[in-house]
């Protein structure tokens, strides 16, 4: 690798995912000057190293005009975009086209996750293991698809929908009702087009790889929670805790997952002329020792970016400014720290649906006063005299480190008894897979 200086990041994003990755790139010698797009009150705090913090709130995370005109402006080093929006949306390419340094990939390497119509087409023409599907458009087409399978009916709207466009229906009827409503637009444009598929069993893990449209470096898994409700019930949400490692990914099902799914996933997009570069997380179910894609993302999980940010040892930049300069290839080895990590996600009563902002929230101090507890901030407003409320629906993640899972999970539900907040929930079960092997 090229020696690298120090260095002004721009990091686009506001949520707990960009909190996490703020907080490791804070760590590091080689950051001077980290530039917030529009970050959050508690991003704007971190302070190590002499780091100069820049925040510019006004601007959305998913405005691509005015985060390049920003860029323009502040002439970072690099650009580390979170969210997938300003991805799908082309902002790695107009930064790119104007000679910027970006983490993540093109708007049309990032169809991967904006277009799960484009992703089932692109498995099928390369191979790659997943369920057995069919893109639908109308309500009959989408019935007859449905009289095909055995429940439980999985329903995914086809673009981008906050991680809550995917429905799982036991009831054939029930599935058919589901699919006119998104159909008719419950999620807007996105579910204009519908991915029905065959509900694969199994357990699912997440296998994060970063990429610069040549090579690919696996970095660990993790295991989501996706359901808003203890024992993997109620809607899908944008994630209520993971942990990591996950023990169902171990070395062996890792180099599999690497050779049946990633590599083929990056000579296929390089193929189509869409070289893919950034990080890629690939969903996974495992079964009988053989992995199927269920989906990819093309930016690091949220809540899953922040147990591996804990796990990371080795400085973040340098592997970010590899994917980004086609130096992978270069790059060293990443170290990791083997001991577990989980998150408890503190979200406010009524998520995913409605959810009234504004409650007080105390006793995040106490909770980081165990060494092993980071608290990350996905949906809060931290007030001039620093009082704490939440500001989203996703509000607080309880991450901490232990010697294995059960001492990482007992630490974060430990941190989380000393949070005061009667507007908000969570789940009391994070980690029951990984705990009962």
């Amino acid at each position: 690798m090229d020696k690298v200086n120090l260095m002004k990041i721009m990091l686009v994003g506001s949520g707990g995912r960009e909190h996490a990755l703020a907080w490791k790139m804070a760590q590091s010698p080689l950051l001077a000057e980290l530039v917030l797009a529009p970050g959050n009150d508690a991003m704007a705090k971190l302070s190590s190293n002499n780091l100069a913090i820049s925040r510019h709130q006004e601007i959305a995370a998913d405005d691509v005009m005015a985060l390049v005109e920003l860029a323009k402006s502040c002439q970072p080093d690099l650009v580390v975009i979170g969210p997938e929006n300003a991805l799908a949306d082309g902002l790695a390419d107009e930064l790119s086209e104007i000679g910027i340094n970006v983490f993540g990939p093109s708007s049309a390497a990032a169809r991967l996750e904006s277009s799960k119509a484009f992703t089932k087409s692109f498995c099928q023409k390369h191979n790659i293991p997943a369920a057995r599907s069919k893109t639908v458009t109308s309500e009959n087409e989408a019935n007859d698809y449905l009289e095909t399978l055995s429940p439980p009916y999985v329903l995914k709207a086809d673009g981008l929908a906050a991680g809550k466009g995917v429905v799982i229906i036991d009831d054939l009827a029930k599935a058919k009702a589901s699919a006119k409503q998104m159909l008719d637009g419950q999620f807007g444009e996105a579910s204009s087009k519908l991915v029905i598929e065959e509900f694969l069993t199994g357990e699912e893990a997440s296998l994060f790889v970063l990429c610069d449209g040549e090579t690919a470096i696996p970095m660990a898994g993790a295991q989501d929670h996706k359901r808003a409700f203890d024992g993997d019930t109620g809607p899908n949400t944008g994630g209520m805790g993971c942990y990591s490692p996950a023990p169902i990914l171990d070395d062996y099902m890792s180099a599999k997952v690497m050779q049946q799914i990633v590599q083929p996933t990056l000579a296929g997009m390089k193929k189509q002329g869409a070289p893919f570069s950034g990080v890629l997380y690939v969903g996974l179910m495992i079964d009988n020792n053989q992995p199927k894609l269920i989906e990819y993302n093309v930016r690091f999980g949220d809540p899953e970016c922040q147990v591996l940010m804990l796990r990371l040892q080795s400085d973040i930049i340098p592997a970010l400014l590899a994917c980004a300069k086609g130096k992978l290839a270069e790059l060293e080895p990443l170290s990791w720290n083997y001991r577990s990590a989980a998150c408890v996600v503190l979200a406010a009563n009524g998520y995913p649906g409605v959810v009234t902002k504004g409650s007080i929230i105390t006793g995040i101090e106490q909770a980081e006063k165990t060494p092993e507890v980071t608290v990350f901030h996905a949906g809060t407003r931290i007030s001039t005299g620093g009082e704490v409320s939440a500001n989203g629906g996703r509000v607080l993640n309880i991450t901490a480190n232990g010697d294995d899972l059960t001492q990482a999970v007992a630490n974060c539900y430990g941190a989380v008894e000393r949070i005061n907040w009667h507007e908000g929930f969570y789940r009391r079960d994070i980690g029951w897979r990984g705990l009962r092997e």
